[in-house]
């Protein structure tokens, strides 16, 4: 059906045993297009009625259970671990392996990691169940292995807002398995070592640090034209698991004793369009998905940071000690 197990089975299972009518169908963007097919499937096994959101997802920190908690009994989260959150509907979270070889991206992974002894695997969900496999080649090659966890996250996996998992290792290099930038920048940033990704899908091997150089260079330039800022806009997000109200408060409050003016604006998904209405502010703080300044930052006009960065642009941070900001889950997160 796709690169991944979608463990359909688990899912008939779980509907039957819970005798759920309604069930909410919740995939990440790359996954939509298998929304129909396991609803056919869905339907047919169980005569559950299946309403798949078509909303935007960005992993456990959103799931749909406020938007469907009228209208659905459980709902099925497709690609993401769960995270330390009370959701209002009942949440099966199925994680979706990937399915692909990642044998071809290894060999040419040895020769970036010719140098390098003690090595600290890292992915995301999508990949957990290839760390074993990852670490037994690796290993086999001279190498020695390690695996970090945090209580947010499972052994070796990072997630685009949290990179607890591999922090404080004693290791001389990180290796990524994954697609994108994102991830393996955030271990860069954090760790200040080298980081090499083995892409599953390409099957190729990268060095993060051009890269890394690259985004880095873009960020000083935003908040370089952050320091002219003096009306600014902090957002938050409506989101359960990226809303952190009294951050953004913290923030305003900062703001104002530095003689400027700064507004609460929550948003559920933060785009150029979204901000379109707020012509009079200068600039945005973003306490929703730290990807959200990084990512998207080609996108805005408008400076568009995060709470670390603005501590460079009030100096109360050092360019040298810059970080990606981080979210750190609890129950009820708000902070």
């Amino acid at each position: 059906m796709s690169f991944y197990d979608m463990d359909i089975e688990k899912v008939v299972k779980t509907i039957k045993k819970r005798k759920a009518k309604n069930v909410g169908l919740q995939f990440p963007e790359g996954l939509k297009t298998q929304g129909t097919k396991i609803a056919k499937i869905l339907e047919k096994e169980t005569g559950a009625n299946i309403i798949i959101s078509g909303d935007p997802c960005f992993g456990a920190c959103d799931v749909s259970d406020n938007k469907m908690s009228e209208i659905v009994d459980l709902i099925v989260h497709h690609a993401h671990t769960p995270l330390p959150i009370n959701y209002s509907v009942p949440t099966l979270f199925i994680e979706a392996y990937s399915k692909v070889n990642v044998e071809t991206s290894l060999d040419e992974t040895l020769n970036l990691l010719t140098n390098y002894h003690k090595i600290a695997l890292a992915t995301t969900t999508q990949h957990l169940n290839l760390l074993d496999q990852i670490k037994d080649y690796l290993e086999d090659n001279g190498k020695e292995i390690v695996l970090g966890s945090s209580k947010n996250t499972r052994k070796g996996q990072v997630l685009g807002c949290n990179f607890s998992s591999i922090k404080n290792l004693d290791v001389e290099a990180y290796l990524f398995v994954g697609s994108g930038n994102f991830h393996p920048l955030g271990i860069y940033l954090f760790t200040k070592s080298p980081v090499i990704v083995a892409d599953p899908y390409s099957g190729e091997s990268r060095d993060i640090n051009e890269f890394a150089d690259k985004i880095l260079r873009i960020r000083f330039a935003r908040i370089t034209k952050a320091k002219e800022v003096k009306k600014w806009g902090i957002l938050i997000s409506s989101k359960e698991g990226q809303n952190r109200l009294e951050l953004s408060k913290e923030i305003k409050k900062i703001l104002e004793d530095e003689g400027m003016e700064a507004y609460l604006i929550m948003v559920d998904n933060i785009t150029p369009d979204s901000l379109l209405p707020y012509m009079d502010l200068e600039g945005f703080v973003v306490t929703a998905c730290p990807r959200i300044a990084i990512d998207d930052s080609q996108m805005y006009k408008k400076p568009l940071i995060n709470p670390q960065e603005l501590e460079i642009v009030l100096n109360k941070r050092e360019w040298e000690n810059y970080q990606l900001d981080e979210i750190f889950f609890h129950e009820n997160n708000n902070s």
